[in-house]
Formats: structure tokens, C-alpha cells, sequence
């Protein structure tokens, strides 16, 4: 038995030291590549609709575009699971997603690629610093766009016939906090901040010019960028200034952080700004500098009576289905592609030429209230909602229109 086991391990030694490589043992053959199967073309009654959406999935504010993204996915979702019908076909929404960081260079790039791509039509952008450039492309293409958050009043200002929003613009926005901070919270003397986008520069403005024409006094207008974190220079410059309030043009990225400053200077302010600040993530990005009602901001929306029940019912369902809770756009998002098919089922077509003329005839009954556009392509009656922040949860203070 011991000779047996010898001979074999002597026997096993020799191979391994004197084995060459083309004695080993060949690798099973594998099999050559098969080309990937052709997809499916659809069958014969169904007609493929493509809604390009287009929001900053990545960069400082990518909880606000991936909020409005999941909202445009629940509406295909929905939609699809309805069958409906345009013309004599079953349409197959599909949704094409792009990213444009919040810049306005890679906004036109990938608009470009929606347009090349044949989108039926276009849900976006996010910012009005993106959507605006963007909106001349889709104009040239003839492609409708409905943005579901873009509020500078320049981008339905253009002549163009494909842009329409859901949402009230600046003048509306900036112009009912204007007259909120005189009026309501009474300040007497009011400091600005500006973050030089269209949005943030925008809505600064016509926030001064409702607070001037409220009989209010502007002690201080300084500026930042929407990449900014240290603020400390023109704070102090305008706390010399002892301003009562503080409203902020900008996103809350930027106006979470500038909070912080304001409370580490010691500045004994309200902290006023518009839709772009006022989301579920301030909070967060504010931690305890947020205060109790220290901030005053307004969503450029809003519902109330009977439809404040289908707004909640939505945002239970989206929390159920994503995980997490509406930040702010979502359910525009969702409105803003229903109202797209809502046009196509109405012209009996989803060729943009065609079904265009019906969007902006439509009466839509939204999540987020009745949609219809007026002759430059904005909501009619747009409503606005006035929020302030308690225990680190924004609050409802009141809807206006």
C-alpha cells in the first residue's frame, strides 16, 4: 500500500514539474457569442409615445430633480396602467430621463439629444436658468413643454407657442412675499440676497419691487452664487444695517448653510424666500438654525377646499411607492405629463404639430388643482402656498391667490 501511494505521488510530482502548458488540460470551449435578439416591435394597435424629462439629478440640488423625476415616473406608470387610447391605438408611454446638473450649458446639450431622439414631448426643466435655453430648442423642434417648477416669467415671455407652465411665476411669487413681509410680518427695514441665476436674481426682484411698493424700506442688496458656502462678508455687512428681515433668491443648497451664518452672527431676522428655499430638506440642511417660524417662504403652488384631498392621497402614494416624502415638485411633475396626454387623447394624435393647439386649451383636474393655461402658456389663477417651520417640519401658514 505504501509503495502504491509512492509511485502515485512520484508520479503526480513529475507532472507538475515537468508539465508544459500544452499538456495541460484545454479549457472547455466557449461558445461563440449569439447577437443579441431584436426588440419586440409593438404590436400593430399600440402606438409608443416618448415624454422626455429633464431635471439636476446630479450637483448640490439633486433631491429636488430626482424628486421631480420620480413624479414624471409615476405618471408614465399610471398612465400605461390605464390603456389609454390615442386615436385607435393603445399608447405605451415611455419616459427618456436626462440630467442637467442645473447648468444651463448641459441643459441645452441634452435637450438637444431629446429633440434628436423624437420626444413626443418635454417635462422640464427644473431651474429657470436651464429651462429658458433650453425652451429655444424645443421651440425650433415644435416639441410642447410644460415646466413643472420654472418660475422667471421670461420663459413663457419669449413668443414662443410650445412653452407652458404649471405653476405661478416670480411676479406672483416674489410679489406676494413683498407684500407678505410689509404688510403681515410688519418688517421695516429689509435686507436682499441674490444668488445670480435667473431663478434666484428673478424672484429677488420682484420681491423689491412689491416691498418698495408696500411702502417698506430695502436697506441692503448684496449678491452670492448658487455654489457658495461662506457668507460671513456680506452678513456682516448687512447686519450693520439691522435689517428685521432677510429674504434669500436662491435654492435651499445654498440657503440652508447661509441660515447657519445668519445664527452664528447673531442676526435677529426673519429669513424670508421663495420655492426654491422652501422644501422638506431645508430643515435638514438648516439643522437647529432653522428655527421656530424664524422662516417665511412660498411654494409656487398650491391647493385647497376639494383638492386638497387628492394632493395628500398622492403624496401618501409616493411615499409608499419611492420611500421617501414629496420634496416639493413631484406632484407638478405628475400634473404637467397628464396634461400632455390629456392634449394627445383631445387632438386624436401624438404628433407634436398636431396635438400642440390642445394644450393650451386644456382643463385639466390635477393633484395639484384645475390646470389651464392662458394665451402665453401660464396657469390661470395660479395659487400660491405660504409655509414657515416648526420643530424641524415645514408647516402650512396659508394658500393665496
Amino acid at each position: 500500500m505504501q509503495l502504491k501511494w509512492t509511485a502515485v505521488a512520484l508520479a503526480a510530482l513529475t507532472l507538475v514539474a515537468c508539465g508544459k502548458k500544452e499538456e495541460a488540460a484545454a479549457p472547455a470551449a466557449t461558445p461563440a457569442p449569439t447577437a443579441a435578439a431584436p426588440a419586440a416591435a409593438p404590436p400593430a394597435d399600440t402606438l409608443v409615445v416618448k415624454i422626455g424629462h429633464v431635471g439636476p439629478t446630479s450637483g448640490a440640488i439633486a433631491h429636488l430633480g430626482k424628486d421631480n423625476e420620480l413624479g414624471a415616473k409615476m405618471a408614465i406608470e399610471d398612465l400605461n396602467a390605464k390603456g389609454l387610447k390615442i386615436g385607435d391605438k393603445v399608447a405605451k408611454f415611455e419616459l427618456l430621463a436626462e440630467d442637467d446638473a442645473g447648468d444651463p450649458k448641459q441643459g441645452t446639450a441634452v435637450a438637444q439629444k431629446l429633440v434628436d431622439s423624437k420626444v413626443n414631448g418635454i417635462v422640464g426643466h427644473l431651474n429657470s436658468g436651464t429651462t429658458i435655453p433650453a425652451s429655444k430648442l424645443y421651440s425650433d423642434a415644435g416639441i410642447p413643454q410644460v415646466s413643472p417648477s420654472a418660475t422667471n416669467p421670461k420663459y413663457t415671455r419669449q413668443g414662443f407657442k410650445t412653452t407652458f407652465r404649471v405653476v405661478a411665476d416670480d411676479t406672483q411669487l416674489g410679489g406676494t412675499l413683498g407684500k407678505y413681509a410689509v404688510e403681515t410680518l410688519k418688517g421695516k427695514n429689509i435686507a436682499v440676497i441674490d444668488d445670480r441665476t435667473a431663478y434666484g436674481q428673478g424672484v429677488a426682484e420682484e420681491f423689491e419691487k412689491a416691498v418698495k411698493a408696500a411702502g417698506g424700506n430695502i436697506v441692503g442688496h448684496e449678491f452670492t452664487t448658487d455654489k457658495s458656502t461662506d457668507f460671513n462678508a456680506i452678513l456682516t455687512k448687512l447686519k450693520g444695517a439691522k435689517p428685521d428681515i432677510l429674504f434669500f433668491g436662491g435654492m435651499d443648497a445654498v440657503g440652508g448653510p447661509m441660515l447657519k451664518q445668519v445664527k452664528q452672527l447673531g442676526m435677529t431676522v426673519k429669513f424670508m424666500g421663495g420655492d426654491g428655499l422652501c422644501t422638506g430638506e431645508l430643515a435638514k440642511l438648516a439643522g437647529d438654525a432653522v428655527g421656530e417660524e424664524m422662516v417665511v417662504c412660498a411654494e409656487a403652488g398650491g391647493v385647497d377646499g376639494d383638492f386638497k384631498q387628492p394632493l395628500e392621497d398622492f403624496k401618501a402614494k409616493f411615499k409608499t411607492k419611492n420611500g421617501v416624502d414629496v420634496q416639493i415638485y413631484a406632484p407638478y411633475v405628475y400634473d404637467a405629463v397628464n396634461v400632455l396626454a390629456e392634449a394627445m387623447v383631445k387632438a386624436g394624435s401624438s404628433d407634436p404639430e398636431k396635438y400642440l393647439p390642445e394644450v393650451g386649451k386644456v382643463q385639466y383636474k390635477g393633484v395639484t388643482g384645475p390646470i389651464a393655461f392662458d394665451e402665453k402658456g401660464d396657469i390661470k389663477n395660479g395659487a400660491l402656498t405660504l409655509y414657515t417651520y416648526k420643530a424641524g417640519k415645514r408647516e402650512q401658514i396659508a394658500v393665496v391667490r
